[in-house]
């Protein structure tokens, strides 16, 4: 029995002292040298649970900033209403997510991704029913796209904290696409708006 303790603490003193060596590698090592770190403060987060962490921060930050875009020049009520909705559930997402990374030491990305900050400069350009359609139509996309990912999250996380923001954030979205398909389909959408 004791020799078995020997070795746990062994093995545990030795992956203790790689952690600040992991940090202190720098360029490219020093992502896959975070990512263990991270593993071993955080428990089991793999690759792809830090990989989903990083692109639904990136999905929240672009939702709200979408939003704000969205209660600024939509035309239909239902359309300013949503992106509404997106700023606060969104909002509210993004400080659950970065609760789970501050206590698994993951750091977050703080701006949109290429593919979001084309999306925004594409509708910048639009007002009105243009807008509208255009930002109800990215919507409808986007979140068919988030809710597929949330699904495979809350079903396929190693992490317990990823997994369970999956589980708690997935009816959230597929709320959000629902909606978005009624006001894509005009079903609450203005008649000048159609």
């Amino acid at each position: 029995m004791n020799y078995l303790r020997n070795i746990a603490v062994s093995v545990l003193a030795c992956g203790l002292l790689t952690v600040p060596a992991l940090a202190q590698n720098s360029g490219s090592d020093a992502d896959s040298g975070k990512t263990s770190a991270q593993s071993a403060r955080g428990g089991n987060l793999s690759a792809s649970d830090a990989l989903f962490m990083k692109k639904a921060a990136e999905g929240n930050k672009a939702e709200v900033e979408l939003g704000q875009m969205a209660e600024q020049n939509a035309s239909s009520e239902a359309v300013k209403s949503f992106g509404k909705r997106m700023m606060k559930d969104h909002g509210q997402a993004s400080e659950q997510l970065e609760s789970i990374a501050g206590k698994l030491g993951v750091t977050l990305p703080n701006k949109v991704n290429a593919k979001d900050q084309a999306t925004k400069d594409r509708l910048e350009k639009l007002s009105g029913n243009e807008f509208d359609q255009a930002y109800m139509r990215d919507m409808v996309k986007d979140h068919t796209k988030d809710v597929a990912e949330f699904q495979k999250a809350a079903s396929s996380a190693s992490n317990p904290d990823v997994k369970s923001f999956a589980e708690q954030t997935l009816p959230t979205l597929q709320s959000h696409l629902k909606e978005a398909r009624q006001i894509v389909s005009g079903s609450t959408m203005s008649a000048e708006t159609r």
